[in-house]
């Protein structure tokens, strides 16, 4: 069932897939309108409950997405007082990831630069990763496994490569690979919740630790490569379209679903 229009859904509405979609988008928004000024500095940001009622999300939602804007240092709440945008400094205000998407980059061009970064990663961690950097590999590929949730799965895919990154054991890879993170999460979200992405064969996370964990350097990055190349044939249309506009599409397709099948199980 649909919460009527300017009236807040109940917080037990949304099931964990539903919820994590739901605080993506709004996330989304909220961030794009207080980067690009829509929503000025020292601005306080409407009530829990009027944001509920605009983002059809509930109030729990609400304070996910408060939490994470704070985290990210673009509002600051004040207790009894509500949430406010903050200034942000020059450098806050030219972080990668504002100029990346300054420039709209699509699937393709992230791909294209993903190749030769991460192939060479690979490499590096197959001669150098240590028990631990191992470990945290392995950590982040059974929580990808484990999770029902697209959000949570993209998220522990990041994580897996930043991982790899790590055991590389060099600082300014990892860096350069950590300022094309937050375009690598757009992506992932359709990959792991778009079953038409995958091709039997094709080496993914298990094939490429296996190499890792054996010290095969050569192996790595060829199944790197591989694993990294498989979107230039699997994404379609969706190839040559600008990552955020990708991700918006497509949180609102699995939400539309998700809304479909609960109306369909509720019947």
């Amino acid at each position: 069932m649909h919460a009527s229009p300017g009236s807040a859904p109940s917080d037990s509405a949304p099931g964990p897939a539903r919820r994590g979609l739901l605080t993506e988008r709004f996330a989304r928004e909220l961030e794009r309108e207080i980067r690009s000024g829509a929503i000025e500095v020292g601005a306080k940001l409407p009530s829990e409950r009027e944001l509920a009622a605009r983002f059809g999300a509930s109030r729990n939602v609400v304070r996910e997405v408060l939490r994470r804007l704070e985290a990210q240092h673009l509002i600051e709440v004040a207790p009894g007082r509500g949430s406010f945008v903050r200034e942000q400094s020059t450098g806050q205000a030219r972080r990668y990831d504002a100029l990346y998407r300054a420039g709209r980059p699509t699937v393709r061009q992230l791909i294209e630069a993903r190749i030769p970064l991460e192939v060479e990663i690979a490499a590096l961690a197959a001669r150098r990763a240590t028990d631990e950097d191992l470990a945290a590999m392995r950590s982040a590929q059974r929580t990808m496994e484990a999770a029902t949730d697209v959000v949570v799965r993209a998220q522990a895919d990041v994580e897996f490569h930043d991982a790899i990154a790590a055991g590389g054991g060099n600082p300014v890879l990892r860096i350069m690979l950590a300022s094309i993170s937050g375009l690598m999460f757009e992506m992932m979200l359709r990959s792991h919740s778009d079953p038409s992405i995958a091709e039997p064969g094709v080496p993914h996370h298990p094939e490429i630790l296996a190499a890792i964990e054996a010290g095969d350097a050569e192996l790595a990055s060829s199944r790197m490569r591989e694993h990294l190349t498989l979107g230039l044939r699997t994404y379609g249309a969706d190839l040559d379209t600008p990552l955020d506009v990708m991700a918006r599409h497509h949180i609102e397709a699995l939400l539309a679903r998700e809304g479909d099948a609960r109306g369909t199980g509720a019947e």
